[in-house]
């Protein structure tokens, strides 16, 4: 089955994490331009609708509660995490099968999938995006302007969680610099 032999797989393994408000989205996306980074990233599978300007297959996998919970109990995900009242969860095939054919593969997902990925691909490359401090943090995310008090206040909480699990991560990158931490995570992509 697929979560066995993961370390023997020709492709290489990454996963990127950081709490929301950490840039973790656009630090990574940068990295994936730059100049002999050959890595790319994987499609995760959610419960929740669309945004506007999101498409199907390109940010998410979008999945109704049911088909999501379907998928995860027959054992087809990598990872799976409840995240502000959604379910977000990596499809396993297309990771294997892409690691099998030697690509570089990223996961950009949440600390409590990422722990997942650790048990089941201890080989992986792990990486943490982070701010310089909390009151950083929550700044950026107040900034953003998109949520309500409530929801930035639970935003907040979670970011504290997430920030105590840095340490069981191989990299910290923290973003004060947005294009210093892009190049910085392009360096350990195209490194391996």
């Amino acid at each position: 089955m697929w979560i066995h032999g993961w370390g023997e797989l020709p492709g290489r393994l990454f996963v990127v994490s950081g709490p929301s408000g950490s840039g973790k989205t656009t630090v990574l996306r940068l990295a994936l331009e730059r100049p002999g980074v050959h890595a790319r990233l994987s499609v995760s599978a959610t419960s929740r609708p669309p945004r506007p300007g999101e498409v199907a297959g390109r940010e998410y996998i979008f999945l109704s509660p049911e088909e999501f919970a379907r998928i995860r109990d027959a054992g087809q995900l990598l990872e799976w995490a409840s995240y502000n009242g959604n379910l977000y969860g990596t499809p396993a095939a297309p990771v294997f099968e892409a690691l099998q054919r030697g690509e570089r593969i990223v996961l950009e997902i949440e600390t409590q999938g990422a722990m997942q990925v650790r048990d089941r691909a201890p080989t992986a490359r792990f990486i943490f995006i982070d701010t310089p401090d909390f009151d950083t943090l929550a700044q950026r995310l107040r900034a953003r302007a998109t949520e309500t008090d409530e929801q930035v206040h639970q935003r907040l909480v979670t970011a504290r969680h997430e920030r105590d699990l840095a340490h069981c991560y191989d990299v910290r990158i923290i973003n004060d610099d947005l294009n210093r931490a892009a190049d910085e995570l392009a360096s350990i992509l195209r490194a391996g």
